[in-house]
């Protein structure tokens, strides 16, 4: 299972790329860089509080996961 901190590293990661996506799309549309930033602020906060969550609730099952090799393994 990942860390607390490692999530939040992955999620703020993430999010920077998508800023970069988003502001620039919407101010494409609005030509306002006010508007652009509120916009783009809100949204991420919102996905980056989100994908925090997802994240760790993701962590949680065993659904998917392959154990081909023991924990025990050690190289």
């Amino acid at each position: 299972m990942d860390s607390n901190l490692r999530s939040w590293c992955k999620s703020i990661t993430w999010r920077i790329i998508g800023i970069f996506i988003l502001g620039g799309l919407a101010w494409l549309f609005t030509r306002n860089w006010q508007e652009t930033t509120m916009i783009t602020i809100t949204f991420h906060v919102i996905r980056l509080v989100l994908y925090y969550f997802h994240e760790r609730l993701w962590e949680r099952t065993n659904w998917g996961r392959r154990k081909d090799i023991g924990d025990d393994y050690q190289i």
